[in-house]
């Protein structure tokens, strides 16, 4: 089978994955430059040969060579169908190169298999590795119910964030939230509707912070977001638009509409405080506006006689 055409021969050479392809006799008549790059070895090195002839010598998990057994290439041709798999290739410098390949056979204008092709991508030793390591780490630190993350992640970011108040006198504030009358909608609708509640409030806490805020869940109905940057006129303004976006979300329940809304304590970070007394002054923040009457925020230099919003804090329609 030969392959001439300039256009798609260039085309092919820009691709990252390794292609070949050969004729009827497995006889190579075409290798790009990503087969040199992830096989080390050159196109006129290769073409004319036959991928059985100590060029990429496939071998299995087991290690069984694959050219002079079963090859998925000619079972390909011969089958006349597409398949895939995982083997190692050999490398011109000697090792072996884990890849991902996918065969399938070549047509002529009569429907008759004249050769087929190969597409080769490398696997990766370490990112597969990286990968198992974020799914560790999803799974240590990321909420399973909300997908965002989870309060031993936010410990880490707000002692983090404290090491640089102290070090750099950077400022930061945390924001404690809590979702009012939280327990009402499982009375009334069940957990399903409860987890979706949580979910809900978690996407849109997460789409109107900035992008350099971190939001997380802290346990139950409770959700912490630490602002960086802010002063006490920008964290009000921050804690005012997450009130005002949970107000106006809704989640629907059949032919019913859950509204629900959060209570806020909001705090600068002190330098030379801990962790603890950061969160537990949000929390005591957040327990005053409850005591307000919900659906509003508490700061630091909040009046104590604060006045209780008029809105509701939960409502059914």
């Amino acid at each position: 089978m030969e392959f001439s055409s300039i256009f798609f021969r260039e085309i092919l050479d820009k691709l990252d994955e390794g292609v070949y392809f050969v004729d009827r006799d497995r006889r190579i008549t075409f290798w790009n430059r990503g087969a040199e790059r992830i096989a080390g070895y050159q196109c006129r090195e290769v073409v004319g040969t036959r991928c059985c002839d100590n060029i990429l010598m496939h071998v299995d998990k087991d290690g069984e060579n694959l050219c002079e057994g079963s090859c998925p290439l000619l079972k390909s041709m011969s089958e006349g169908m597409a398949t895939e798999g995982k083997v190692y290739l050999h490398h011109k410098n000697g090792h072996r190169v884990p890849v991902e390949v996918r065969m399938t056979p070549v047509r002529n204008n009569a429907g008759e298999i004249v050769g087929g092709v190969e597409i080769f991508s490398e696997i990766s030793e370490i990112n597969i590795s990286m990968e198992m390591i974020e799914d560790l780490r999803k799974q240590v630190f990321v909420d399973p119910l909300t997908g965002i993350p989870n309060r031993r992640f936010m410990e880490t970011v707000i002692f983090g964030r404290l090491n640089e108040l102290s070090r750099y006198d950077w400022p930061f504030a945390l924001i404690f939230l809590d979702l009012d009358h939280f327990k009402s909608i499982n009375d009334n609708f069940g957990h399903n509707a409860g987890d979706e509640t949580l979910k809900m409030v978690s996407k849109s806490l997460l789409n109107c912070s900035r992008s350099f805020d971190t939001v997380g869940r802290w346990g139950g109905e409770e959700f912490v977001a630490v602002i960086v940057n802010v002063d006490e006129e920008r964290l009000r303004g921050i804690a005012e638009r997450y009130r005002v976006i949970i107000e106006k979300s809704q989640l629907d329940i059949g032919d019913s509409h859950i509204n629900v809304t959060i209570s806020i304590g909001a705090t600068l970070a002190r330098n030379g405080e801990s962790l603890e007394s950061l969160v537990e002054r949000a929390d005591s923040l957040m327990y005053r506006s409850k005591a307000a009457g919900r659906n509003c925020i508490t700061m630091d230099n909040t009046p104590s006689d604060q006045p209780a919003p008029s809105d509701a804090s939960f409502s059914l329609s």
